[in-house]
């Protein structure tokens, strides 16, 4: 009985091992890709260039890429749509991981066919299996990553059996998959209900991929037509290269981004245009047409709505807003700024600062142009962000602000903290205060220390910020 005891002891720790419980989950086994380099770990790998940067972009998964953590069972169950990147918001209840669009992430370069994927275990786990899965070939990689934007690549079982602590996979990328994709891998865990999930942003390449023709335009719409110009629009798509724009059966032009101004129309005339995208090896797909009638030469003139609102980067107490220009027959003045439904300033630039926010709490913003003889174009985009946790307290800057001493004096509160062992954790509750080094931090989760000091305040930034 006593040797039962003992080699269940002893299981328990091979399985907790030096990690720590956060709100009541073992969270010792956690892993990432490491090659081609993830999202996540792309982001622990640009802290170390500019630490600021890295977490304005990232947010706290730059400290845990091996923490994006959820349910498992996808595409059936697991993460949201939206929040497939960031597991949810696994790091902190932060979503920056799950940002999209064509330009904004780190793309690892692969040729198409047989490419091989490794994981980084901190701790390895039992494992039922890793699945696969790529953006179809039409996909938008502007908009967010949903489950019917991939499709699965291959699946590796393993039965429940120990995993290699640092496991790799032959995973094929098929040859009609060109330019920017998004590969998602995901590991099972077999005897929890958690699977992790890890994004990697791929620049596909290969003199063996078969040519094949994108699909034609999608959702083509007219954003704003006036007596003498039409603002045409429809969904970007990976496997478009750029799209050939036709009026009445004529090539208007060519343009790489799916937006496309018309000049010098007549007014009340009904125009015809054609959509085609060209792909990555020339081949164009079928046409798509939308009919667009102008209007009269008295009829009231409203700038172009300003297009694709996004965020540049924010912090715990700003973002910064970029959004792509207006048009109108007399010019643009200037750009009204709305947040939460409230005019919070102008500008006459396609960017803008806003400063004075609250850590840790959502904004909606959305941007109206005004023409120089004052006329008012619809609202742009919606901008939904949430703004980062106060990581340096206001007083200490960097990486390490918290071990830096108390501030010249403040006051210290809080009981110290101390690591604990397998036999006697050492509980933290959230919200409460403690102290490290001199500096007081709030629990940011609660959770429970065996025994390992990388998870001390000023090192564990997604279970402590300094006060």
């Amino acid at each position: 009985m006593k040797k039962q005891i003992l080699a269940t002891v002893l299981c328990s720790s091979v399985l907790v091992g030096v990690g720590l419980s956060i709100g009541g989950q073992d969270a010792s086994a956690h892993g990432y890709v490491q090659s081609p380099i993830s999202r996540s770990y792309q982001g622990h790998r640009d802290r170390l260039v500019n630490h600021n940067a890295a977490l304005a972009q990232y947010g706290p998964v730059i400290y845990e890429p091996q923490s994006l953590e959820a349910l498992k069972g996808f595409p059936a169950a697991g993460p949201a749509d939206g929040r497939i990147a960031s597991a949810n918001g696994a790091v902190g209840n932060n979503f920056n991981l799950d940002r999209q669009t064509a330009t904004m992430w780190t793309k690892q370069d692969l040729n198409t066919g047989p490419n091989t994927f490794t994981w980084r275990y901190t701790q390895s786990h039992s494992t039922t299996k890793w699945h696969y899965y790529i953006t179809k070939a039409d996909w938008n990689p502007n908009d967010q990553l949903d489950r019917s934007d991939f499709e699965l690549l291959t699946t590796i079982n393993h039965g429940g059996a120990q995993a290699a602590t640092n496991p790799s996979h032959s995973v094929n990328i098929p040859s009609d998959r060109l330019g920017y994709h998004v590969v998602l891998a995901v590991w099972d865990v077999h005897d929890t209900a958690m699977a992790f999930y890890q994004v990697i942003d791929v620049n596909l390449k290969g003199d063996s991929a078969i040519p094949v023709a994108p699909t034609a335009p999608r959702n083509v719409r007219a954003t704003d037509v006036t007596s003498s110009t039409a603002q045409l629009t429809w969904d970007g798509q990976a496997n478009a290269s750029s799209f050939n724009v036709y009026r009445d059966g004529q090539l208007l032009g060519n343009t790489a981004s799916p937006d496309f101004s018309d000049q010098n129309l007549t007014a009340e005339t009904t125009y015809t245009y054609e959509i085609e995208a060209v792909g990555q090896t020339g081949l164009v797909s079928e046409r798509t047409a939308l009919s667009v009638t102008t209007l009269s030469e008295t009829a009231e003139e409203k700038p172009t709505a300003p297009r694709n609102l996004h965020s540049m980067g924010q912090t715990s107490s700003s973002v910064s807003l970029m959004w792509g220009a207006s048009t109108h027959s007399k010019g643009i003045k200037q750009y009204d700024i709305f947040r939460n439904g409230e005019l919070i300033g102008s500008t006459s630039e396609t960017v803008f600062e806003v400063e004075g926010l609250t850590p840790e709490t959502q904004y909606s913003f959305v941007i109206r142009a005004i023409s120089n003889e004052g006329d008012v174009s619809e609202a742009s985009n919606t901008l939904t962000i949430t703004t980062d946790r106060d990581e340096n307290g206001g007083d200490n800057g960097g990486d390490n602000g918290g071990d830096n001493g108390n501030g010249g004096g403040e006051v210290v509160t809080g009981r110290q903290w101390t690591v604990g062992s397998f036999f006697s954790p050492v509980s933290y509750t959230a919200g409460e205060e403690v102290v490290h080094n001199g500096v007081t931090y709030i629990t940011w989760q609660s959770h429970l220390n065996y025994g390992d000091t990388n998870w001390a305040p000023g090192i564990a930034h997604s279970l402590f910020f300094p006060k």
